[in-house]
């Protein structure tokens, strides 16, 4: 098959990396297709602790990311003021205490608290434990079965596309400079045929790959995918990047930090760090964003802020005939909890089972993939739309609003259950998993109203007990770990800060 990427940027190197390592290139041509005259939209430079699958698969390793993306450890994210005002909380990778008597952790911090135990949750999560004190280390002295500590990364997203385009070409993948002009389809199917760029040069194909941004040149402006609007539930719909100076001590987190109308993104790279303000432009006007966005920097700016616009949402289809849509031509939920490549990677690997086979595409599995990840989609929508409901916030306009606003169906059910019984139920296409909504809505302000009745069955001393041996095996495993700077520099061979 002739396969054609339209567009670079993390998407499309991520889609050609993937498409040569998995499928090859003697069987297949892949080509890629994008301008240098046209910018990439650089602000999701945080990850999720999936993206080691991907790279797994490709064969790159944690060092070769740390070197050559200038990128740092994630852990998790600290919120500030999203609860209200003065209030912050983590969320972390990994598990939350460990499960007793076969009932969840959680079950057992509730009765303890209910007993007057004042632990916070993630005490009991090396991740947070160690985000806390800025240690991180891939490798470290395992007892009991513990697992390694979960982890992802921050890095410069320009620099992980060219990563990726090295070893994407160094696969055999192709890759044409040029803008798209026209877009030429099969007169008696509809499939899209060719790429025809403002040179007058066709690249013809047999399977195409959307990488080309929000207005999703083949999904949406030639095929009329349709997009599903959630600013109803989601309404910011700016947002302001800006990058400062390094910051001298490089924290192993994400930090967003919740503003009159939206909130601040900050992300720690090697050689500088990342900021952005997500904000409501019927809230805040865009001189006020980019007045707040720039007092609120920890280290002095390298240029003025620049404006991406939005509306959250998704295609209703990312599948349609010979198009698939990656990235932001497939739809855009805001960064708060670096989904953005994940969606990509989460598309990708999907598309990957269910490739055509003797280039055929069948209906069948066309629709199973969008009904897949309009799933996905949907769950991770829901999540985020969470961390703007649970809120005790009513100071600003804006807040009243997301406070007070109706929610779907799917995220009211789970908070019910979740403020009712501490319940929490998997579904399908859960990226997010109990671990994840508990720190959320705990460190939001929800606190189930009661737990489990089994959790009652050990005597209160012993439950006591096993909960601060939990916490000092969790404080013992983030001791024994070197700061963030100092693994850093192992890994680059770079001198501490």
């Amino acid at each position: 098959m002739r396969i054609v990427v339209l567009g670079g940027g993390t998407a499309g190197w991520m889609a050609a990396a993937c498409l040569a390592r998995v499928l090859g290139t003697e069987q297949h041509t892949i080509t890629l297709v994008e301008s240098d005259q046209i910018g990439t939209v650089g602000v999701g430079e945080a990850t999720i602790p999936l993206i080691e699958t991907f790279h797994q698969i490709l064969g790159i390793s944690a060092i070769d990311v740390i070197r050559q993306t200038e990128a740092t450890f994630k852990l998790g994210i600290e919120f500030v003021h999203w609860r209200h005002r003065g209030e912050r909380y983590f969320h972390p990778f990994g598990a939350l205490g460990s499960d007793l008597q076969g009932v969840g952790f959680l079950q057992h911090w509730l009765r303890a608290r209910a007993a007057g135990d004042d632990s916070e949750l993630t005490t009991y999560n090396v991740e947070a434990t160690a985000a806390a004190s800025g240690r991180f280390g891939m490798v470290q002295p395992v007892q009991g079965g513990a697992p390694p500590l979960h982890y992802a990364y921050h890095f410069d997203a320009s620099l992980y596309a060219q990563m990726l385009r090295r070893f994407s070409t160094g696969l055999g993948v192709v890759r044409k400079e040029g803008r798209v002009a026209d877009v030429r389809r099969d007169g008696e199917g509809g499939d899209v045929a060719a790429l025809v760029l403002v040179d007058g040069r066709e690249v013809a194909g047999d399977f195409f790959l959307d990488c080309s941004g929000f207005h999703g040149l083949l999904i949406e402006q030639t095929l009329g995918a349709g997009y599903d609007d959630w600013s109803e539930w989601l309404p910011c719909n700016r947002a302001l990047a800006v990058q400062s100076e390094r910051l001298d001590v490089l924290p192993p987190y994400t930090r967003s930090t919740a503003l009159e109308a939206g909130w601040q993104w900050r992300i720690p790279l090697q050689h500088r760090t990342g900021n952005g303000h997500v904000f409501c432009d019927a809230f805040i006007s865009q001189d006020e964003a980019a007045s707040r966005l720039l007092s609120g920097l920890d280290t002095p700016a390298l240029g003025t802020p620049r404006l991406l616009s939005f509306v959250t949402g998704r295609r209703r289809r990312t599948w349609i005939r010979n198009v698939v849509a990656l990235g932001l031509a497939g739809g855009f939920v805001e960064p708060l909890e670096s989904t953005s490549i994940f969606m990509v990677q989460s598309a990708l690997t999907r598309l990957m089972t269910m490739f055509p086979r003797n280039g055929r595409v069948s209906p069948r599995v066309v629709d199973a993939y969008n009904d897949a990840m309009a799933r996905e989609w949907e769950c991770v929508r829901d999540f985020i739309i969470a961390h703007y409901k649970v809120t005790e916030r009513e100071d600003t306009s804006f807040w009243r609003h997301c406070r007070h606003m109706t929610i779907p169906d799917s995220l009211a059910e789970r908070l019910a259950l979740f403020e009712e019984e501490a319940l929490f139920l998997d579904q399908p296409h859960d990226l997010f998993k109990e671990a994840n909504w508990n720190a959320v809505l705990i460190g939001q302000g929800l606190i189930p109203r009661r737990h489990h009745p089994v959790a009652d069955l050990a005597p209160i001393d012993a439950l006591r007990l096993q909960l601060g041996r939990m916490r000092a095996e969790t404080a013992r495993r983030a001791v024994i770990l070197p700061s963030h700077n100092a693994y850093l520099a192992r890994c680059t061979a770079r001198p501490a800060a």
